[in-house]
């Protein structure tokens, strides 16, 4: 279907691929991955001719649809979600827009000359609208925005009131709609909850066309893809299986170049020294010169290049009283919507509670009290003793300084810590070299989340209260950040949407449900084994 030949591509001075090759098939399930900056992007907007390659070809067979998913949603307003959802479905939108016009055409007096005309395109539209299954078009609307976390209210709602997040959700169901022969999405997990997550994993098993997908969700990656092909250091390389199996495959082919290159090394030193030994000497002067052609005519292998991560050893946090959080009788409503009535809830020291719930249940609210973010109507939030909150938040990124360095940042709240060990420090949340003197302002979303991170973490607190704290981070930073947090001595209670932070993490399970509130004894996985859902509502 989708074919890139020896593909070079830079963007300015930067080299993102030299002779790369790759392909996709019919039914083929394809994991793009690579550092941040390698150039995932720019494979699907070659693939989509919005950029052309410095040298190559890029081929999509003829007759094949390509429907591209990416964090650009543009502008949506003026419409239901509905409505905007079916609009940007492609070919199918198209011709039932068509439909309409001719719909009214027929009907309207001062055409009537041209009825036969009118008719007999009519049935053309008719029958390729049939053929798209147009005449579901608002039924299978609706089921994808519910799988995507929608509402009904919310569905008729007008688009141009939803959040960002909500929006990427809408451009993420007008790519699905459209059924094309070959999808792009382009980290489509970002702003969906893990119930969402779970329906798109679903949707996308059972989608009979070509894909490929960026994801830091490695979860998400080990169930879906066939096939990896990795961007990094200007090649293109392709493994077959899911992504633990490329990690192990990968490895295993640097430790066997590290050999090679070893061996090589050995030997090229060992006909060096020959030569540099018995150069003088006229009665050796037929080896020498045998030596060094042979040299000469060696193909040498390079060094192998290293994916360097950065590891960074964090502090631990004093040690707080036994009882970090107790809530008793929280009453907490947002208008009519009663969120909380009469809760208690106990958080003991050490343990990592993930709190689990579908959208509104009061997950985020949770946080917000216990934090002091918000107030309870009913009811009181007491603190321990001895306790040093850190508390983070999707808001928290909107107080970085936006001339303020990245480096400048984390120095404003730690004014004694070392230069050094604050670079290394950035260097394991992603930001390395220059990196560090960018400006807040324009930083992604994603690196400012990282920002914040590092902040909090140089000078751990013992209670750490997280919601989301893995959006926007890549596979590597967030398997750092899992490390670090699996040694962490300290209080835990946290959102997640991403499973294995969940299974790493998580000691405790609050679950928030229609039903009332249920707590588990065991992290994640034992929750999942109990219950038999991944999450409330949603059929493991």
């Amino acid at each position: 279907m989708i074919r890139l030949d020896s593909v070079s591509k830079r963007h300015g001075s930067q080299i993102l691929y030299v002779d790369g090759s790759m392909s996709v098939f019919r039914g083929e399930k394809v994991g793009l991955v690579g550092p941040n900056g390698s150039g995932k992007t720019t494979i699907f907007r070659l693939i989509t001719r919005e950029e052309a390659p410095d040298a190559g070809t890029v081929i999509v067979d003829r007759g094949v649809s390509v429907g591209y998913f990416s964090q650009d949603v543009g502008e949506m307003s003026g419409r239901s979600v509905v409505a905007e959802t079916i609009a940007g479905a492609g070919e199918v939108a198209e011709v039932g827009r068509e439909l309409k016009e001719l719909e009214a055409a027929m009907g309207d007096p001062e055409r009537a000359d041209e009825l036969d005309k009118i008719l007999e395109r009519f049935g053309d539209v008719q029958a390729r609208f049939d053929e798209l299954d147009g005449y579901s078009l608002d039924a299978r609307a609706r089921e994808i925005l519910a799988g995507l976390g929608f509402d009904a209210d919310r569905m008729d709602g007008d688009v141009g009131e939803l959040s960002g997040g909500w929006k990427m959700r809408v451009a993420l169901a007008r790519i699905l709609l459209m059924k094309p022969d070959a999808l792009l999405l382009d980290e489509p997990t970002n702003h969906l909850d893990i119930e969402s997550i779970l329906w798109l994993e679903g949707f996308l098993k059972a989608f009979s066309g070509g894909l490929v997908i960026t994801s830091h969700d490695r979860e998400l990656l080990n169930r879906l893809v066939t096939k990896i092909v990795e961007i990094d250091g200007g090649e293109l390389t392709t493994y077959s299986g899911d992504y633990d199996f490329y990690e192990q495959q990968r490895e295993l082919a640097a430790k066997q170049l590290e050999a090679q290159f070893a061996r090589q090394e050995a030997m090229l030193a060992k006909e060096r020294a020959f030569i540099e030994r018995f150069k003088a000497r006229a009665s050796h002067a037929a080896q020498v010169q045998s030596r060094v052609k042979k040299l000469d005519k060696i193909e040498k292998i390079d060094p192998p290049k290293r994916r360097r991560v950065i590891e960074f050893e964090f502090r631990q946090p004093p040690r707080s009283g036994d009882d970090v959080a107790t809530l008793e009788g929280i009453g907490k409503r947002y208008g009519d919507k009663v969120v909380y009535d009469g809760f208690d809830f106990l958080v003991r020291r050490l343990e990592r509670w993930c709190v689990m719930g579908v959208n509104g249940a009061g997950k985020s609210t949770l946080l917000k009290l216990v934090a002091g973010a918000s107030q309870p109507d009913e009811g009181s939030v007491r603190l321990g003793a001895s306790l040093k909150m850190g508390y983070f938040a999707q808001h928290a990124m909107e107080l970085l300084q936006p001339d303020e360095t990245v480096l400048g940042a984390i120095e404003r709240e730690h004014p004694k810590a070392s230069g050094g060990s604050l670079r290394t420090l950035l260097g394991a949340f992603g930001f390395s070299g220059d990196d560090v003197e960018k400006p807040c302002r324009i930083l992604s979303g994603g690196e400012k989340a990282r920002v914040v991170m590092a902040q909090m973490l140089y000078d751990p607190p013992n209670f750490l209260v997280l919601d989301e704290p893995t959006n926007h981070l890549d596979i590597e930073t967030k398997e750092m950040l899992v490390k670090a947090l699996a040694s962490y001595d300290g209080t835990m209670l946290f959102v997640s949407h991403d499973r294995q932070f969940l299974k790493a993490l998580s000691n405790r399970v609050l679950e928030l449900t229609p039903d009332g509130v249920h707590t588990y004894g065991g992290g994640y996985e034992e929750y999942v084994a109990q219950i038999g859902q991944e999450a409330p509502g949603v059929r493991a």
